[in-house]
C-alpha cells in the first residue's frame, strides 16, 4: 500500500464519522428548502426554454433546456436517489429515495435515457462501493481502453472523446445502467457481475434485451422529448413544432456536453489512485473515496453550475448526505484529510477536464495502488447501522 495508508487508519475513520454524526444530527428544514429552491429553478429554466424555442433554433434556448435537464439529473435526482432527503425533516415521501422517479412518478420526477432503477444499481452500488476498482462500471480509464490503445493520431483520438462527450448518456450511461441491472437480475445477484456486450449491445431491437432496452429507456423519453413536446406546440404551426424539435436536439447535445464535463473528471487524472481488491475496513474505504476522487472550486453559483459535484470528495464519503451539507462539512473534510496526510485534490474544472481527456487519450495513466480482497459486505452492513460511536 501507498504511504498514506501508515497512518493511524482507525484515527481517520473516526474523525470522518464524527463530521457525519454531526451533519446528519444537523439536518434541518433549511435542506429541504434548498433542494426546494433548486428544483424551482430547474423549471423555470425549461420553461423559458421552451417559451423561447418554438420562434426558430436558437443556442439561448438550447442552453436553457440542457442546463435544465442537467440540473434535474445531477443535483435532484442524484441526491435524492443516494438517500439525501430521507432523513431531512418534513421531506415528503415523493423527495425519499423510495418514492422518487418510481414507477409512474418517473414521468413526473426524473424522466431521461437513464433508469432510475438501473442507476441506482450501477450507480449508488456499485460505482460507490467500488470506486477506483475493476468492478467500477464508471472508471474513465478503463472505459476508454480503446481510445488509449489505438494507433490513432491524437487529433483523432481527441475527435472521438468528443463525440463521446456529445452523446455519452445515450451512447454509454443508458446501455451501461441497463446491462448491469439486467445482468444481476439473470445471475440474482447485488454486485452485477461482469459481461462481455459492448454498451451498444442494448440497442439491438432483435434480442429481448434489447427490446426491453427500447421500452423501459429509448422510447419514454425519446417520444416525450423529440416528439410530444414539440407536438404541444402544433397550434402555432408546424414550423414552430420544428423550431421545438429543432432545439430539442440542440439542448440534447447540451445536456451530454455538460453533464460530461461536470461529472467525468471527478474520478480521473494522474493524480488519482485506482485500486485492485477491495478496502479490508472503514478507514481504507474512506481513504479510497477520498485519493480516487476530486474536489473543483466550491462556493457561490458554481455548485449549482457544477451540480454540487464539485464536493465529490464529501458526497463519496457520506453519500446519505443533501446536497447543501456537503458545503457545510466540506472544510472539515478537507482539514482532517491534510492532517493525516491523505492526498485531498481540489483544483479548478479546468484543470480537471485537461487531465480527464489525457487519460482517455493515454497521454497519462491514473496512480496505482495495491490491496484489499476482501468482501465488502461487512462494510455495507456497517454503512447502513451508521457510524459507530
Amino acid at each position: 500500500m501507498d504511504s498514506f495508508l501508515n497512518i493511524d487508519v482507525q484515527a481517520f475513520a473516526r474523525e470522518l464519522d464524527a463530521i457525519r454524526t454531526r451533519a446528519e444530527r444537523e439536518l434541518g428544514p433549511g435542506d429541504l428548502t434548498h433542494l426546494k429552491r433548486i428544483m424551482r429553478v430547474q423549471r423555470l429554466l425549461s420553461m423559458a426554454g421552451y417559451a423561447t424555442a418554438w420562434a426558430l433554433p436558437n443556442p439561448v434556448s438550447m442552453l436553457l433546456l440542457g442546463v435544465a435537464n442537467t440540473s434535474r439529473w445531477t443535483i435532484v435526482a442524484h441526491h435524492v436517489l443516494h438517500k439525501g432527503y430521507d432523513k431531512v425533516p418534513g421531506a415528503p415521501a415523493e423527495l425519499t429515495s423510495r418514492a422518487f422517479a418510481s414507477d409512474r412518478r418517473r414521468a413526473v420526477d426524473w424522466l431521461d435515457w437513464i433508469s432510475p432503477e438501473a442507476w441506482k444499481l450501477e450507480h449508488n452500488m456499485l460505482h460507490h462501493f467500488h470506486t477506483g476498482e475493476t468492478k467500477d462500471p464508471d472508471l474513465v480509464e478503463e472505459n476508454a481502453q480503446t481510445v488509449r490503445r489505438a494507433k490513432w493520431p491524437l487529433a483523432l483520438k481527441y475527435g472521438a472523446v468528443a463525440f463521446y462527450a456529445a452523446t455519452w448518456k445515450f451512447t454509454y450511461y443508458a446501455p451501461n445502467t441497463f446491462q448491469v441491472m439486467q445482468r444481476a437480475k439473470r445471475k440474482g445477484a447485488r454486485e452485477g457481475e461482469d459481461g462481455s456486450e459492448t454498451y451498444l449491445a442494448a440497442w439491438d431491437f432483435r434480442t429481448k434485451q434489447g427490446r426491453a432496452f427500447w421500452r423501459e429507456c429509448v422510447l419514454p423519453y425519446g417520444l416525450t422529448r423529440f416528439v410530444v413536446a414539440p407536438a404541444c406546440f402544433l397550434p402555432l404551426g408546424p414550423l414552430a413544432a420544428f423550431n421545438v424539435w429543432a432545439n430539442s436536439v440542440g439542448a440534447e447535445v447540451v445536456a451530454n456536453v455538460y453533464s460530461f464535463l461536470v461529472i467525468a473528471p471527478n474520478h480521473a487524472g494522474d493524480d488519482l489512485y485506482r485500486y485492485e481488491g477491495s478496502p479490508r475496513t472503514r478507514g481504507e474505504f474512506y481513504i479510497r473515496q477520498v485519493t480516487g476522487s476530486a474536489n473543483y472550486d466550491t462556493g457561490g453559483l458554481r455548485d449549482f453550475f457544477y451540480g454540487y459535484l464539485n464536493y465529490q470528495i464529501e458526497h463519496h464519503l457520506f453519500p446519505e448526505l443533501p446536497a447543501s451539507a456537503y458545503a457545510r462539512i466540506q472544510p472539515e473534510v478537507k482539514a482532517v484529510c491534510e492532517r493525516y496526510g491523505v492526498p485531498y485534490v481540489q483544483e479548478s474544472l479546468r484543470k480537471r477536464i485537461v487531465k480527464l481527456v489525457d487519460i482517455m487519450v493515454g497521454r497519462t495513466s491514473m496512480r496505482r495502488s495495491m490491496g484489499g480482497g476482501h468482501s465488502l459486505k461487512p462494510l455495507r452492513d456497517q454503512f447502513a447501522r451508521g457510524p459507530q460511536q
